[in-house]
């Protein structure tokens, strides 16, 4: 992601675009695994590109993700697909900027896009002392504008409220759930101007480690492995992630449903020379089906905490279930309203 020397001043909104529209191919590299669909973390990267392409563009400086929210993939995108990402500013604080991004995705030979994907992503704007900035504010003036600003201020409580319970929860190696662990360096590739990783990138790791838990979690019993993110929430960054760090990134399968595995992610770094000093830096939770040959998913097999604290995280992902199901989806067809 691009930075400036210095944090522009202040200016007068009406100069400034409150939208941005990404068209381009999905690449080989962005499959999944099984090559039926692009992959999540592939559509997560997107998704913060535009985003911080619109928060960028509006605040006149470089900006870091704070948070990303409901990220519901309503369905798979085709390997191939051109793709549509559609960035729109829907609120601003002092310093921070609300953001909408649907993903469309439309056959190469036709061009009519079909939205696959909504949601909602925080950007806070840094000064060149790296100190918050303070943005210029945006007004709504269509009905579009206004619906969805509404709809941005009422997540807020919620949010919060999950927020707390996360980052309240205790994981520690009493728990006894399936689990799957990267490590590694973080390479040059994967960080920006000012030597952090893009937000995106740790969506991606988000990605890649909760589908190797749930994948190996599903095929315990009939064989099946074909396992998909139908949902991510809750994601915060807490702090960046630098070239060069360690990167722990710890997958923990939290409650299964009927057809769901519900995985807590949790994104740690340290300096590689102090291996044992790791720092949380972004913790989320995702969804995961296994599909079947209709529309429908799988059942799954059932996972029975046995320890008290497998226990007690088991009834914590229920609890942020319940508070996640008062929250609302927004309408895709509302963020691509003029």
């Amino acid at each position: 992601m691009p930075t400036s020397d210095s944090a522009l001043p202040v200016t007068a909104a009406a100069a400034r675009d409150d939208r941005v529209t990404l068209r381009f191919m999905s690449e080989p590299g962005d499959t999944a695994a099984g090559g039926r669909s692009v992959a999540a973390g592939s559509v997560m990267e997107w998704i913060d590109k535009a985003g911080y392409a619109c928060a960028v563009g509006w605040a006149g400086t470089y900006c870091v993700t704070a948070y990303v929210g409901n990220v519901h993939h309503r369905r798979p995108i085709l390997p191939g697909s051109i793709i549509e990402v559609v960035a729109r500013l829907v609120h601003t604080g002092r310093t921070s900027m609300h953001v909408v991004v649907t993903v469309s995705s439309s056959d190469v030979n036709v061009h009519d896009y079909t939205p696959a994907t909504t949601c909602i992503l925080v950007f806070v704007a840094k000064g060149a002392d790296g100190r918050p900035a303070a943005v210029p504010e945006w007004v709504p003036t269509s009905p579009s504008d206004r619906t969805l600003a509404a709809a941005a201020l009422e997540r807020i409580p919620a949010r919060s409220q999950i927020k707390r319970l996360m980052l309240d929860e205790e994981y520690t190696e009493a728990g006894r759930a399936p689990r799957t662990t990267l490590r590694f360096l973080v390479p040059p590739g994967a960080v920006n101007w000012g030597g952090n990783a893009h937000g995106g990138t740790v969506m991606r790791w988000i990605d890649e480690a909760s589908y190797a838990c749930a994948a190996s979690w599903a095929q315990d019993g009939d064989g099946a492995s074909e396992a998909v993110a139908v949902y991510s929430g809750g994601i915060h960054f807490f702090a960046p992630v630098r070239i060069g760090d360690l990167v722990v990134v710890d997958a923990r399968l939290m409650y299964t449903g009927e057809h769901s595995m519900h995985i807590s992610i949790r994104v740690s770094s340290a300096d590689p020379r102090r291996p044992d000093e790791l720092s949380l830096t972004t913790q989320c939770m995702s969804v995961f089906v296994v599909p079947g040959r209709s529309d429908g998913a799988l059942p799954i097999p059932q996972w029975k905490p046995s320890t008290d604290e497998d226990i007690r995280i088991a009834q914590h992902a229920q609890e942020i279930i319940r508070l996640r199901e008062d929250i609302v989806p927004i309408p895709a067809s509302l963020t691509l309203e003029p």
